[in-house]
């Protein structure tokens, strides 16, 4: 993992290697990956401490992508969830991984399809947990198997949810801190009603009522988890996940590479979606490479007629 945040040229081509051969041979798919979403305060910290002090306790080695809000003096994580998570503390058989999300508003540092693939290769179940600001956060739909997005109990979830487009990518839906009585029975109610609205048909998206704090709901978050995945198999949905968030990964990596400018050396966003589609099987940390040569190339082309005439 410290080898794919190295950006000197000899790291990088070891990290492309490495990358490369994890999605290649599809080392990383056997891991069980769970990604959870929500605003700041919904309890996603405590959650995530729940589930693997649950997985430990069933024997399965657990990674954990904590990314947190960045210093603005620094531009490091502030680590808040290595200081909720404790249930992994001090067991060799949990890793935490902390990434600054750098003023990613997606939720996702640059670095962290990199680290889900890496624990994906090396642990039974990855955990994934997001900034929760931002309308993009759907970028951690497309990197996991299920998207949990965690509630919080009176606090507007439903309305500004639904505007921010983020309704529309949980698999789950957790309403935290059930503890709280009448008032997350009624969020629970108003999410429901809510993402029932556009349903496409296929899965049909739990709303369920849990604490992570007192232990309550968790047998129920658990098997809804299996269920999606289950159901995701008998769909082939992993597949075209996978694909998505290779894509997605190219493009916006590419974005902030070169921006606009550069993107538009090999057809723009139109002529990268052509080049994508041509081979779904390359990995994305190749097909990044090799546009990327390509880009400059073109741009340093273009640099040199523009002087000499």
């Amino acid at each position: 993992m410290n080898l794919v945040d190295d950006h000197r040229p000899e790291a990088r081509r070891e990290a492309v290697a490495l990358l490369d051969a994890l999605e290649v041979d599809g080392t990383q798919d056997a891991a069980i990956r769970i990604g959870l979403t929500g605003a700041p305060g919904a309890g996603k910290s405590t959650l995530v401490d729940a589930l693997v002090s649950r997985a430990r306790g069933r024997g399965e080695t657990v990674g954990v992508v904590a990314v947190d809000p960045s210093s603005r003096r620094t531009g490091g994580a502030l680590l808040g969830d290595r200081i909720r998570v404790r249930s992994g503390a001090a067991d060799p058989g949990v890793f935490f991984r902390s990434l600054a999300a750098r003023e990613r508003l997606g939720g996702l540092a640059d670095s962290a399809r990199a680290a889900i693939l890496i624990l994906g290769a090396a642990f039974d179940r990855v955990l994934v947990e997001t900034v929760g600001v931002g309308q993009s956060e759907g970028e951690v739909a497309d990197l996991v198997d299920t998207l949990i997005f965690v509630a919080q109990p009176g606090a507007g979830d439903l309305l500004q949810s639904m505007k921010a487009g983020v309704l529309e990518l949980p698999d789950i839906i957790a309403v935290n801190k059930a503890d709280l009585g009448a008032i997350a029975e009624r969020s629970a109610q108003e999410l429901e009603a809510g993402i029932r609205l556009g349903e496409a048909t296929g899965w049909r998206r739990p709303v369920l009522r849990v604490s992570a704090q007192e232990g309550t709901g968790l047998d129920s978050l658990e098997a809804a988890i299996e269920a999606h995945r289950a159901w995701a198999h008998e769909a082939a949905e992993f597949p075209a996940r996978r694909l998505r968030g290779r894509d997605r990964y190219v493009e916006e990596t590419l974005m902030l590479r070169y921006g606009h400018f550069g993107l538009d050396t090999i057809g723009g966003r139109s002529g990268l979606a052509v080049r994508l589609g041509k081979d779904p099987h390359p990995s994305g940390a190749r097909l990044l490479e090799a546009l990327s040569a390509e880009i400059e190339g073109r741009l340093t082309v273009g640099h040199t007629r523009k002087g000499s005439a």
